[in-house]
C-alpha cells in the first residue's frame, strides 16, 4: 500500500485537476483546453517527451525507466464529455449547457496523469511507459483515428492497459475477465422506399411503415430464434420516424438503433441477416429498402489472458485483500473503443468501482446527476503504476 500512501498525499491536487476538467467538459474531437492541460501538466512534471500530433486532439507522452530494457507499455485514459446537460448543483458543476462529464474521463484523465507524475519521480522500472490520453472515446472514433496516425506503430507499444469506473462496485474495488468483457457496438439504419398517397385508398399506395413494423417483428426473431440463447445478442430498434399527418400515406419510413453482442462472428453474421431481412422483406409488398451501419463501429472488448493475469496480479499488489479484486466478472453489453487497440496489441481493459449508494440506487454512468468519485483517483493511479512494477 506504500504507492498508495504517497499517491493520497497528492489527493488535493488530483481533486483541483479532476474538477477542472469537470467543469470544463469538452465533446469528442473538441477537447482543446483539455489537450493543453494535459500536455501543460505534463511537462510540469519534467516529462519532456510529449506529442499533441495523434487523434487530432489527443496527447502522447513517454517515460523512460532507469532499470533496464524491458517492454513498452501502453496505458490509456480517454478525455472526452458527453452532450448531456448536467443537473448537480455542486461547485464543480459543467460551465457548459449541454456537455457533461457524465461517464468519469474526467477522473480516468487525473488517474493516468498522477501515475505519470509518480512514474516520472520514480523511473526504477524497466522498459517504458507510453502515456496515451484519447479524445473521442464516445461513439466517434478516437481510438481509430489514434491508431490510424500511427500511435501504436510510432511507439511500438507491446501491450496496452485502460482502467475504467464502475458505479455499483464497491470504491476501489476492481473487477477483470480475460477474453470479451465489453460487447461490439454497431448503429443500424433502415429506409423503406414507398408510395405515398390518401389514407382512405391504401390499395392506390405502397405504405413503408407496413414494412417497417415487419422488420421490426423480424429483427426480435432474427434474435429469438437464429442465435443461441448462451450468444448475448441485443438488437434495439430506438426509432421509426413516418409520415407527418393522419390522414396521408407516406412514402418513406426511416428505422434506427443499435446492436451488440460479445462474437466477432455472431456480429458479422448479425449484419447479413439484417441487410437480407431489410430488403427482402420490403421486396415482398413490392418496395424497397436499404440497410446500412453507422461511420463508426466498435468491436468486442476482447482482454488476452497473459495480460489479464498481470491485471490481475497489478490490482492486488495495492489493495487490502484479495477479496477486493474479482477477476472473473460479468461481461458488459455496453462497448468501449479501447477494444480497438486490442484488436493490434495485447492488453486488459477493466473496471474500478466508483461506490455503492447507501440505498442501493446508485447514480450510472451517462446519468445527468453522475460524478466521480475522488476517493479512488489515488487507488486508479496505483494501478497504473503497479502494472508497470508488475513488468
Amino acid at each position: 500500500m506504500n504507492i498508495v500512501n504517497q499517491l493520497e498525499a497528492w489527493l488535493p491536487e488530483m481533486i483541483e485537476i479532476r474538477h477542472r476538467l469537470h467543469k470544463h467538459p469538452e465533446i469528442g474531437f473538441e477537447e482543446h483546453q483539455t489537450q493543453q492541460l494535459v500536455a501543460t501538466t505534463l511537462e510540469s512534471y519534467g516529462i519532456s517527451d510529449i506529442s499533441t500530433g495523434y487523434g487530432k486532439t489527443g496527447v502522447v507522452a513517454t517515460i523512460q525507466g532507469n532499470a533496464g530494457d524491458g517492454k513498452t507499455i501502453g496505458l490509456r485514459a480517454d478525455m472526452d464529455a458527453l452532450p448531456i446537460h448536467e443537473e448537480n448543483q455542486f461547485e464543480h458543476r459543467s460551465c457548459h449547457d449541454g456537455k457533461m462529464h457524465a461517464c468519469g474521463h474526467d477522473g480516468h484523465t487525473t488517474m493516468l496523469l498522477y501515475a505519470a507524475k509518480y512514474l516520472s519521480q520514480n523511473r526504477d522500472f524497466r522498459g517504458k511507459v507510453v502515456l496515451i490520453f484519447q479524445p473521442a472515446e464516445e461513439g466517434v472514433g478516437g481510438a481509430k483515428k489514434m491508431i490510424e496516425d500511427g500511435v501504436i506503430e510510432d511507439y511500438q507499444i507491446d501491450e496496452c492497459y485502460a482502467l475504467h469506473n464502475m458505479p455499483g462496485i464497491p470504491a476501489g474495488h476492481f473487477a477483470f475477465k480475460s477474453g470479451p468483457i465489453m460487447a461490439s457496438s454497431d448503429r443500424l439504419f433502415i429506409k423503406v422506399k414507398g408510395k405515398s398517397g390518401h389514407a382512405g385508398i391504401p390499395q392506390n399506395t405502397q405504405d413503408p411503415l407496413l414494412v417497417a413494423t415487419h422488420i421490426y417483428q423480424g429483427i426480435q426473431a432474427l434474435v429469438s430464434r437464429t442465435t443461441s440463447p448462451f450468444e448475448p445478442v441485443v438488437v434495439s430498434v430506438t426509432q421509426l420516424h413516418c409520415g407527418e399527418t393522419t390522414n396521408a400515406i407516406a412514402d418513406v419510413a426511416e428505422m434506427s438503433g443499435t446492436f451488440r453482442t460479445l462474437s466477432v462472428q455472431v456480429r458479422d453474421r448479425l449484419v447479413e441477416q439484417l441487410n437480407t431481412l431489410v430488403v427482402h422483406t420490403a421486396k415482398a409488398y413490392g418496395m424497397e429498402a436499404e440497410f446500412h451501419l453507422g461511420p463508426v463501429s466498435h468491436p468486442p472488448t476482447v482482454n488476452t489472458e497473459t495480460e489479464t493475469e498481470l491485471a490481475v496480479q497489478a490490482a492486488r499488489a495495492i489493495s487490502h485483500t484479495s477479496q477486493e479484486v474479482d477477476s472473473q466478472c460479468e461481461a458488459l453489453l455496453a462497448s468501449e473503443d479501447f477494444s480497438m487497440f486490442l484488436q493490434h496489441v495485447p492488453g486488459c481493459y477493466g473496471f474500478i468501482g466508483n461506490g455503492v449508494s447507501e440505498d442501493g440506487k446508485n447514480i450510472g454512468l451517462h446519468h445527468k446527476n453522475y460524478d466521480f468519485n475522488n476517493t479512488i483517483l489515488p487507488i486508479g493511479a496505483a494501478y497504473f503504476i503497479s502494472l508497470v512494477n508488475q513488468q
